[in-house]
């Protein structure tokens, strides 16, 4: 089967389009970047990047032009990881009408990988948002790959896969299942075929192919993988109110280009209305939301806030200090924890006897059984911190360092420490269908040829006993994607969960943690599910929150989440103001849910409020 054949059936879904002209049709452009030095790094660039044209000439990037699907590491014998890059995507159809990506994988550093000598790596998804990982399709070639394209037959209902070598030879294959990787037929020579011609791409592409789907499809997916932005303001439009407090209580709903929405306050202008009788008044309002400017706190990484008792609390990793001591701020409200003239109190300092010498770090509140604690990392003389927790007195004070008792190094079931080898820290907890949860990071050999990188692990504990697993400890994650495994840092840290209806997120943070790559990655599992089952977590290819996210703020990541007194889910962590290495800032936002009930983290203060739409209008009625 030659070029003319693979270009002819192009499969089912394409003729659709093609003959219903009924249809809006539009266009995805795959592609990798070219690296550029010191701004986007050959672990981010050889990725799959996407891009959409309504009209077949203009294509505008998704996920604003950063990488959408990574391809996965290796794992050596040693335990050490083996990153990966891809290039020469290319996009199809699949069988049943799904979406398909093949591509060449090669070294992080653009170099043949002699682990895919003579095979390409598969994606699979329904959606282009989620992808699966298949694995390597064996060709049956001892040759390098350079390029491939794949389409499926519909006539003869196989899939035909073309492509070269380095040394410019053009082979095919056939395969009817498509996901069992080594039944492939025996390469015969081939011609490649011609793809379609782009001529606008976004800045630094590499064109893959291109492939043509439905309009409505394609303007989803580019909502999907884009900003949202503010398009509208809704109030009620007549309100029957007895007082001034009954009007302040009605909010507006702002509504998002996905079609979402959220709450928002409203200062009603009720100067000109006269509670003492009945009557009815054009009344205007502004819709207002609370703006925390960045950077909000100079030089403290990791921050929590929790409210307690009616006030709250802030605490950090303190870079001002080199990680020693553990600092909390108290206010009546969320700005005033930064404003000027904060006072912190050091409820923890550098105690060589009892072994609390250096990296007090990530620090968080917890209440855990009706108790509250601090969950954290530290070390003694020796570098290497390990993941303690620490338990307030009761009735006793936060900002009073008398009113905690003695810090516990977490441990694991039978009572020996949690790790004896390596390091642990930033340890999180939170509770699911009755069930409490540790999770941390667990780190070995840092620094050495065998360093394994930091993982994720998760392990089950008694509330009464946190300080003791009940579990044995659960590999969640590694970082085995290009941003996590970015400028000589191979992260995954920084756990933190959010726990809906009906699902368990837990955000996490990969790449260099005091460099412009950090980044914040999300792992999701129903509510439901078996936890400790790795099985059950689906885990983002690509990162949440980058430094493409938002303006002015590099290396965002290692982050909390607490309420503010709407009852607004927010977002808290650090970032950077410039791309070189430079104090870690305390950032803090409006988490978002968008239509799809996914967790959006990147709504800066201009896309959660249109500033234009904030004057807005209703009819009151007061009765009496």
């Amino acid at each position: 089967m030659k070029n003319e054949n693979i270009n002819s059936n192009k499969g089912e879904r394409k003729r659709e389009l093609e003959n219903d002209k009924t249809i809006r049709k539009g266009k995805i452009l795959v592609y990798t970047r070219t690296p550029l030095q010191g701004l986007y790094s050959s672990h981010l660039a050889y990725s799959i990047h996407m891009a959409y044209s309504s009209d077949g000439n203009t294509y505008k990037a998704l996920n604003q032009n950063y990488g959408i699907v990574f391809a996965s590491a290796t794992i050596s014998q040693d335990n050490t990881i083996n990153e990966k890059g891809l290039k020469k995507p290319y996009l199809f159809y699949t069988a049943d009408g799904k979406f398909g990506i093949v591509a060449v994988r090669i070294n992080a550093d653009g170099s043949d990988d002699r682990e895919s000598k003579g095979k390409v790596l598969l994606w699979l998804s329904e959606d282009l948002y989620y992808f699966k990982e298949i694995g390597l399709i064996n060709l049956h070639m001892d040759t390098y790959v350079s390029e491939i394209v794949c389409e499926y037959d519909y006539i003869n209902k196989q899939y035909t896969l073309i492509w070269k070598d380095n040394d410019g030879r053009c082979f095919q294959n056939t395969m009817e299942d498509i996901t069992e990787l080594d039944s492939a037929s025996d390469a015969k020579p081939g011609e490649m075929p011609v793809y379609e011609t782009v001529l606008s791409v976004p800045e630094g592409a590499v064109k893959g192919n291109v492939l043509e789907v439905d309009a409505c499809f394609g303007n989803d997916l580019l909502i999907k993988w884009s900003p949202l932005v503010n398009t509208e303001i809704k109030v009620p439009e007549y309100i029957r109110a007895e007082s001034k407090d009954q009007i302040n209580a009605v909010t507006a709903t702002a509504v998002y280009n996905d079609g979402s929405a959220s709450v928002k306050q409203v200062i009603w202008d009720t100067e000109s209305i006269d509670f003492s009788k009945a009557g009815i008044y054009e009344v205007s309002g502004t819709v207002v939301q609370d703006v925390y400017p960045f950077p909000l706190a100079v030089g403290y990484a990791d921050p929590n806030i929790i409210q307690w008792n009616g006030k709250y609390y802030f605490i950090a990793t303190n870079d001002n200090t080199d990680g020693v001591g553990l600092y909390v701020r108290e206010s009546d409200t969320i700005m005033g924890l930064f404003s000027d003239g904060f006072k912190e109190y050091v409820i923890l300092d550098r105690n060589e006897e009892k072994g609390f010498v250096q990296t007090f770090w990530a620090p968080e509140f917890h209440v855990i059984g009706d108790e509250l604690y601090i969950l954290f990392a530290v070390s003694g003389k020796i570098w290497g911190p390990q993941s303690h927790i620490m338990k307030l007195k009761k009735n006793g004070s936060i900002i009073d360092p008398d009113s905690w008792e003695e810090p516990i190094r977490v441990m694991k079931m039978d009572g020996t420490y949690l790790a004896t080898e390596g390091i642990t820290l930033d340890m999180t907890y939170f509770e699911a269908c009755n069930k409490a949860y540790l999770v941390w990071s667990y780190r070995l050999h840092i620094g050495t040829p065998k360093d394994t990188g930091s993982m994720l692990y998760i392990a089950t504990i008694d509330k009464k006993e946190p300080w003791r697993l009940t579990s044995e400890p659960v590999l969640l994650s590694r970082p085995l994607y290009g941003w996590e495994n970015n400028e000589h840092t191979i992260n995954n840290e920084g756990p933190y969960a959010i726990v809906t209806e009906d699902k368990v997120y837990i955000t996490y943070s990969g790449g260099a943690a005091g460099g412009y790559s950090y980044a914040l990655g999300l792992l999701t599992a129903s509510k439901g599910a078996d936890l400790l089952d790795s099985g059950s977590w689906v885990k983002n290819n690509a990162p949440v929150l980058s430094y493409y996210s938002l303006k002015g703020e590099y290396g965002p990541g290692h982050n909390t989440f607490f309420r503010d007194k709407y009852g607004n889910l927010m977002i808290a962590y650090h970032a950077q103001e410039t791309m070189k290495r430079s104090p870690r800032c305390t950032a803090i936002r409006r988490v978002h849910f968008d239509k799809c009930g996914i967790p959006r983290f990147d709504m800066s203060v201009e896309r959660d409020l249109k500033h234009e739409l904030t004057r807005v209008k209703t009819t009151v009625e007061i009765i009496k």
